[in-house]
């Protein structure tokens, strides 16, 4: 099963398109509907406004088997530590081996961002084509590995 941060995901119908050929139920998460395809294998889980309650919901149907697709990095952590494989929508694979140094990057440039108030540090590059070529290359090996 794949499992869905739905809510900025740019890569769903990707995802749909590859869950399909491989005949993968997936499972969206989000704070309120999104539209997606009336098919059997896709469910949509609709996790309310409180703050990380979709990622709340995901941490906890996450486990052995299943592929979380998120770019949270808290959310990767705790999916990875259910036993859930995690990538996120450019196609990287979030490990145990690679998501500490991640988070702790990301709580430093948290922390210089707040003592630069006013200014512009910039964000993740923009989404390009070759991003999604990669994100569904990875996502087709992915669902390889787990047998589906």
């Amino acid at each position: 099963m794949i499992l869905v941060d739905a809510d900025a995901c740019p890569v769903k119908e990707e995802i749909y398109t590859v869950a399909f050929r491989h005949k993968t139920p997936v499972r969206l998460f989000a704070g309120q509907y999104l539209r997606h395809p009336d098919h059997p294998l896709i469910s949509m889980t609709m996790a309310g406004d409180a703050f990380d309650a979709a990622d709340d919901l995901i941490a906890e149907a996450a486990g052995p088997g299943m592929l979380v697709i998120t770019a949270d990095l808290p959310l990767a952590d705790r999916a990875i530590k259910a036993g859930a494989q995690v990538m996120t929508h450019r196609g990287e694979a979030l490990t145990a081996a690679n998501i500490g140094g991640k988070l702790a990057t990301r709580d430093l440039l948290a922390d210089l961002r707040g003592g630069l108030e006013g200014q512009t540090l910039g964000g993740p590059r923009p989404f390009s084509k070759s991003d999604r070529s990669a994100f569904l290359q990875a996502l087709d090996r992915a669902l390889r590995t787990l047998g589906a």
